[in-house]
């Protein structure tokens, strides 16, 4: 049953729910889509800013979006609430609303959606893929220098002492973080021999 629901805190802000699912508590949204023009993606991304508006307004972690295109496909996704982009959201819809109370004509507010993440089912032969045969080719070639590299680095880690903020040696230098994170740079040539 549709129904108007309101935020607990931010007065003005409101939405209008399809529906909210029984035992999740997730809001539910149901759409229609001509098929010609439908693709999941294109879906989740038309109706992202919705979905996260109407989650935020009911304090819910997850939507659902229900679609039926007209060639009677039904779809429904699962959406997760993404944090940042609701912030982003909300800020955009702030903007807006002081635009409504001042009548000042709103500014574009370039936020990109989040991408949905849509469900893995195919199978694909990428054997006819001139991209994909010269990356995999560089992959292959590449990878035993990458784990020879990935091995030397934990090794190198290991020899810096744990009171050591710095140490450096041999045309490499290693930094510790405040956090404990070690991380390595490779020095010019003239910073790796001592001073004089």
């Amino acid at each position: 049953m549709q129904r108007r629901v309101k935020h607990s805190a931010i007065p003005w802000m409101a939405a209008t729910l399809d529906g909210i699912v029984d035992g999740t508590e997730a809001v539910f949204e149901a759409k229609f889509m001509l098929p010609w023009s439908f693709s999941e993606e294109g879906a989740a991304e038309k109706h992202m800013a919705q979905l996260q508006h109407n989650m935020w307004v009911t304090a819910s972690r997850t939507a659902v979006l229900s679609i039926i295109t007209g060639g009677g496909k039904w779809v429904e996704m699962t959406i997760p609430a993404d944090p940042l982009y609701q912030h982003l959201l909300l800020t955009a819809e702030k903007k807006f609303w002081r635009c409504v109370m001042s009548g000042e004509e709103p500014m574009l507010f370039g936020v990109e959606p989040p991408r949905p993440r849509l469900e893995a089912v195919r199978v694909v032969d990428m054997s006819t893929s001139n991209s994909w045969a010269e990356l995999a080719a560089t992959f292959r070639r590449t990878r035993p220098a990458f784990q020879e590299h990935e091995a030397t680095k934990a090794n190198l880690k290991k020899l810096v002492p744990e009171d050591a903020k710095e140490a450096s040696g041999h045309g490499l230098r290693a930094k510790r973080s405040k956090s404990g994170a070690v991380s390595f740079d490779v020095l010019d040539e003239e910073d790796v021999h001592a001073p004089l």
